[in-house]
């Protein structure tokens, strides 16, 4: 039986029907499950960001979209500036394009292959829908999870290396029934006890079976390859002000922040050393230097201010007024840019 005492599938279940957290996007256990689209836009969301951070952004979005369909009939600039913050803004595109492929089908698919064919949906997405939303037993693993049988099962081969035979523990711990709750759990366990620095093992649910934990040291699994130093790039951003507006422009659907209004730059995207021309806007003079990380490299991006506004040379693009600047939806970069030439001001 899947909550048969001293399983560890039976371990953890029973921890979680006591201990889990309460999440916008989560039903409890003994509750009916949750609409597959509320755990679909919520696991996009979290890819590679924090609960903490996900939460108000899943709770604005259902308030703009509470349906796929909803989201579907949304346009590409409302959703993209909604979206202005959280990161990795391919995930915005593909939510658009992922609504609109299952508002075309008639629905979501219950199963792992189906949601696998919906545009942008990976493994670990259609497995954690198909598992939380369908009740099918489907095998997650993300970071958490990851670390939790990396312990339980001390393996001691290096990330990325491992994940196949962390993988291939999770699946043999996988119960059938209830297989929604058991990733929950096991995200849970990962979140608040088996953390990255000081598991706090004397509570955990799974200390009896845990490996790593007999043998003394849990906290050095999963082991992690030694991270490369990012490279580092610099670049331009230029602020045209005229009349109390300032330039915005769309930055192309392909490429980094994608769709996406922000300042005029010099191509420091495309270019690691940002010689792109600066637009033919009137005399420039520096405005400080702003600094970003991405996940492949770090940026210092130089801001330009212009003294004086040619309008017949700039770049197509609108003029938004300063005013309501934090309403344009600018990637975190370029509001970083955009706060610092308002206190140039």
């Amino acid at each position: 039986m899947v909550n048969e005492p001293g399983t560890i599938a039976g371990l953890l279940l029973g921890w979680y029907d006591d201990h889990a957290r309460h999440l916008p996007w989560r039903r409890l256990p003994g509750e009916p499950r949750q609409d597959p689209y509320k755990v679909w836009l919520s696991e996009v969301m979290l890819q590679q960001t924090s609960v903490a951070a996900v939460a108000p952004y899943f709770e604005r979005f259902l308030e703009a979209w509470p349906t796929v369909e909803a989201l579907a009939a949304a346009s590409d600039a409302d959703v993209m500036a909604a979206w202005a913050g959280l990161g990795y803004y391919a995930r915005a595109r593909n939510l658009l394009a992922c609504a609109r492929a299952v508002v075309q089908r008639g629905g979501f698919p219950a199963s792992e292959e189906g949601l696998r064919s919906l545009p942008g949906v990976g493994d670990y997405t259609a497995a954690a829908v198909a598992a939380i939303a369908f009740g099918q037993r489907a095998v997650v693993v993300d970071a958490n999870v990851e670390r939790v049988v990396a312990r339980l099962c001390a393996i001691e081969s290096p990330l990325p290396a491992a994940r196949p035979a962390i993988r291939a523990a999770t699946g043999a711990i996988t119960p059938q029934e209830r297989a929604g709750d058991f990733a929950q759990g096991m995200m849970d366990l990962g979140a608040t006890i088996c953390s990255v620095k000081a598991p706090r093992c004397l509570i955990c649910p799974l200390a009896a079976p845990c490996l790593a934990r007999a043998a003394g040291e849990p906290e050095r699994l999963p082991v992690k390859s030694a991270k490369k130093a990012k490279p580092l790039r610099q670049g331009r951003a230029y602020w045209i002000e005229h009349d109390a507006k300032v330039l915005l422009v769309t930055r192309p659907d392909a490429g980094m922040l994608g769709g996406m209004r922000a300042l005029p730059d010099d191509g420091w995207a495309a270019r690691a050393d940002g010689t792109g021309a600066a637009p033919q806007a009137g005399a420039w003079h520096a405005g400080g230097i702003v600094r970003h990380s991405f996940t492949h490299f770090d940026l210092e991006l130089q801001l330009m201010l212009c003294a004086s506004v040619d309008l017949g040379n700039l770049p197509p693009g609108e003029f938004w007024p300063l005013e309501q600047i934090e309403a344009a939806g600018l990637p975190t970069v370029f509001a970083k840019a955009a706060r610092l030439a308002l206190a140039n001001r």
